[in-house]
């Protein structure tokens, strides 16, 4: 019975403790400031119209470039970099069919290439003003992509 109780104690601790470090990682990305909720699908194909592959995350302005985090995640480092210079905007959309269920409400999706590789981001009307002002906003001589 002991045993049992300890057990139980200790597993209660460790699911405790996992969550308090899951939102102190949330809390040390977006004390920064400049972060966005913002799900991203990386090398989608030309014509994948499914809701499938969105990932959940965070995306946080660092100069000239983007770090995405993932939130369901204990890695202190961006899984993607996102460098201004080398997006370029191929079109906006609103989520379709399964996709809407896939991503938060009111989500518009960006397609996007990133040296060579085709993804898209889905973030709040917000969100995107905010993007695509930051992309536009390059220092001169940069090429800037936006459709």
């Amino acid at each position: 019975m002991v045993l049992a109780l300890l057990v139980s104690g200790a597993v209660v601790v460790l699911v405790l403790l996992g969550l308090f470090v899951f939102g102190l990682r949330r809390r040390l990305i977006q004390r920064s400031g400049g972060t966005f909720d913002c799900s991203l699908r990386w090398n989608v194909p030309e014509t994948e119209t499914g809701g499938k592959g969105w990932i959940y995350g965070v995306s946080r302005y660092n100069g000239d470039r983007i770090e995405w985090f993932r939130v369901f995640s204990y890695a202190p480092r961006p899984r993607r970099l996102l460098e201004r210079s080398a997006i370029e905007v191929l079109e906006r959309r609103t989520p379709q069919g399964e996709e809407e269920l896939a991503l938060l409400s009111d989500s518009i999706v960006l397609a996007c290439r990133h040296r060579g590789t085709r993804l898209e981001l889905a973030m709040s009307e917000d969100a995107l003003t905010g993007f695509l002002a930051w992309l536009e906003a390059a220092p001169p001589g940069q090429r800037v992509n936006v459709a």
